[in-house]
């Protein structure tokens, strides 16, 4: 990788804020201690980025990318859109407690409810609803009825929001018995 790469470098500098996030949290998130930890000048990481929210954005916009090759992954296995959109985060299993990790962070690096919109923020709000949007699209486009491909959406989202949030999941056996009957369509 060369500092000429620009593919590089932006994916060098999302890796440095996911770093930041995950080992020394929100405080420590500047566009100084970014640059530094990926290796660029401050300019550099302005050129990609060319603010602390555009720089959120696009890791919001990153976690989609992600989500979307789980969800290819998932579909390859003979996995439904709607089965990768119910899975429960598991916070014992390594890889899901990162990612959930990393979700918190950037929920504490979005603006709260009551913070009030600005042109900066705005492009952090479009990323985030870029994404919730193609999860929205794939499950409207796999689920005929409207009202249970909403149902589905909003049961996913409750259960990941419980996962953040650090409650104590739902029993298993009832999620799953839940899982198959919105699966079912009953």
């Amino acid at each position: 990788m060369t500092p000429r790469d620009p593919a590089g470098t932006r994916d060098r500098i999302l890796d440095a804020l996911e770093t930041l996030l995950l080992d020394k949290g929100l405080s420590q998130v500047t566009l100084e201690n970014v640059a530094a930890t990926a290796g660029v000048s401050k300019g550099g990481l302005l050129y990609h980025f060319k603010s602390k929210d555009a720089l959120i954005a696009g890791l919001l916009r990153r976690v989609g990318d992600r989500a979307d090759q789980q969800v290819k992954a998932a579909v390859a296995q003979g996995r439904s859109v709607a089965e990768w959109y119910l899975q429960a985060p598991h916070p014992e299993d390594d890889t899901d407690a990162v990612e959930l990790a990393l979700y918190r962070s950037m929920l504490a690096a979005m603006r709260t409810v009551d913070a009030p919109a600005d042109a900066a923020q705005a492009e952090t709000d479009r990323a985030l609803t870029e994404v919730l949007d193609a999860w929205k699209t794939a499950l409207d486009t796999e689920i005929d009825d409207p009202v249970r491909a909403e149902i589905v959406r909003l049961v996913g989202d409750g259960v990941y929001l419980r996962a953040l949030l650090g409650m104590p999941p739902i029993d298993p056996d009832l999620y799953r018995r839940v899982v198959a009957r919105l699966l079912s369509g009953d």
